[in-house]
């Protein structure tokens, strides 16, 4: 009993060290500081622009004439599911398909140790999927009941605190982020460009975030939604949803078809025209 309790005292510290450390440390950063001072003086006065999951400036296939898929997971955390479909990412493994793995930072204090193992693993690519999971706005817009940030301050703070905070777990800093809900307006899209991330949305839709969806109507959008360049968007944070079930059963007829699937790093992308 006594080791239990001392086990779980230790996962408790780690779990909060690891969230005082992007909270507070690299918040207070004087280089930080400086950085997000620039990017709130820039944007003082900007428009927010469209607001949506295919604005201006936001990426969403990637530019092939070759059968290619994408394959992106979300790991959205907090009251938003922090659970961990392990089922998922081994059948990944197993069936050695690439993948691109959107953290928030939520979801990486609940599974830090899960971070650098699946950033250990050169089929997945590890990405920003922001601080708080919250849609990243310059004027509070909200999605599905979840607010975004409220300003440029806030906007900066979702997007550069947890690229920080991935690049101290994994030796590497995300090239792209997707925002909660994978909505963003304009002003954002251009505030993730100047802190040298693309935001990402999706071409295909998966259907996987809606709870109780049957594993066949995601393998049907799967299979029906599936061209050359799509970018498709799944979850990973919630083994209740039928995610995996839908990928087992589709993955083998994407493969017939001739799809091959592709990590988003070093690859041209594109939004919609």
């Amino acid at each position: 009993m006594r080791f239990l309790l001392m086990l779980s005292f230790m996962l408790c510290l780690k779990l909060a060290n690891a969230q005082f450390f992007n909270e507070r440390t690299l918040a207070e950063d004087s280089s930080y500081q400086k950085l997000k001072g620039n990017i709130v003086t820039t944007f003082m006065n900007a428009s927010p622009g469209q607001f949506g999951p295919f604005v201006k400036g936001v990426d969403e296939d990637i530019v092939t004439d070759k059968k290619v898929l994408a394959l992106t997971f979300d790991a959205c955390g907090g009251p938003h599911g922090s659970g961990y479909d392990e089922e998922l990412i081994n059948f990944l493994r197993k069936e050695k398909i690439p993948a691109t793995l959107f953290l928030s930072g939520t979801w990486i204090d609940a599974h830090p140790d899960k971070v650098k193992e699946l950033a250990s693993d050169p089929l997945f690519e590890i990405e920003n999927h922001g601080l708080l999971h919250r849609p990243c706005t310059i004027d509070g817009e909200t999605m599905y009941g979840i607010h975004g940030t409220a300003n440029v301050s806030q906007a900066v703070d979702e997007i550069e605190l947890n690229a920080r905070k991935i690049e101290l777990m994994t030796s590497r800093k995300p090239l792209y982020f997707r925002s909660a809900t994978a909505t963003t307006d304009e002003a954002c899209a251009t505030i993730a460009r100047h802190l040298n991330e693309t935001i990402i949305s999706y071409d295909l839709l998966s259907g996987d975030a809606v709870a109780g969806t049957p594993a066949s109507v995601i393998r049907e959008n799967l299979l029906r939604g599936a061209r050359h360049g799509a970018i498709v968007i799944m979850h990973m944070n919630h083994p209740e949803w039928n995610g995996y079930e839908a990928l087992k059963q589709a993955l083998p007829l994407l493969q017939k078809q001739g799809f091959t699937f592709v990590k988003l790093e070093l690859h041209p992308l594109k939004g919609r025209q």
